[in-house]
């Protein structure tokens, strides 16, 4: 972890695991976008909540990715109000995917369980390229924190579009892929208030919230860092 204070410079705090880091945001950022505009045209064409919702998590993810490197070289409330916003973002994520699920329930066709299939392994191949880059920066700051919950989202929801996509072909019913979106609404849930709560400590407080490395627990200083 860098050793610069937040009243440094960005340039101070230009040092080579930075510029790693900033070379892998770009890259997954990329990515993502990418990811979001084949997802979505094929969540439209093949009429799957499941997709939908996994295409607007990859377009999230692309902003969450330009955010966290607008915010790097900030102070840590700084970084504490982008993640706050990247909660946000999971939130409104999560209750726009309820609202099409509630749609596709009493007006949606049956999916196209090949194309569901197809898409979600290239999601599934995208979201784990991104998992592996950002895995050594995970217990940097909050902010990357958020980043790498994310994509870790991003992994347990294209297992279960997969899963979805095989019901659906099984079943003959829209009903698994539903009940997939839904799972997926309440992951971006779940990770909004995580964000969220560890988020308004470092903004009211200042100082920087430490993670336990194996069970994720938070656990704030007792002296602050300026």
């Amino acid at each position: 972890m860098s050793d610069c204070s937040c009243q440094d410079t960005a340039s101070a705090c230009a040092t080579s695991g930075d510029r790693a880091l900033r070379r892998v945001l770009w890259l997954v950022m990329g990515l993502n976008a990418a990811l979001f505009i084949a997802e979505f045209g094929v969540g439209l064409w093949a009429d799957s909540s499941a997709l939908m919702a996994d295409s607007l998590d990859a377009l999230g993810d692309a902003g969450i990715y330009f955010l966290t490197l607008v915010v790097m070289a900030g102070s840590i409330r700084q970084r504490a109000g982008a993640s706050m916003l990247k909660g946000v973002l999971q939130g409104a994520f999560g209750l726009f995917v309820i609202v099409e699920v509630i749609r596709r329930a009493i007006e949606g066709d049956l999916p196209d369980a090949g194309l569901m299939t197809v898409m979600s392994l290239v999601a599934l191949t995208v979201n784990m390229t991104a998992f592996v880059l950002l895995t050594r920066f995970r217990n940097e700051d909050l902010n990357l924190r958020s980043v790498w919950l994310c994509s870790r989202n991003d992994l347990a929801n294209n297992l279960g579009v997969l899963l979805a996509a095989g019901l659906v072909a099984w079943t003959g019913t829209r009903w698994p892929d539903l009940a997939v979106g839904l799972l997926v609404a309440t992951l971006f849930l779940h990770t909004s208030v995580t964000v969220l709560r560890a988020a308004w400590i470092e903004w009211t407080t200042g100082v920087r919230t430490k993670f336990d490395e194996h069970e994720h627990k938070m656990d704030v200083p007792s002296s602050s860092q300026n």
